[in-house]
């Protein structure tokens, strides 16, 4: 019984440090950018076309 408590408790805190690893990326803007991902495909890129 007490693997189980044991158990809940590291879940609980890894749950939290995900959850704390949320709040920070959406607080320093890693979400901002909605407009570049959706035309990127657009883009010439030639810097993988080397023969």
């Amino acid at each position: 019984m007490a693997v189980i408590v044991v158990l809940i408790g590291c879940s609980f805190v890894i749950a939290v440090g995900f959850l704390a690893a949320f709040i920070w990326s959406v607080k320093s803007g890693q979400y901002e950018d909605k407009y570049t991902p959706s035309i990127r495909i657009l883009f010439d890129d030639n810097k993988n076309n080397t023969l």
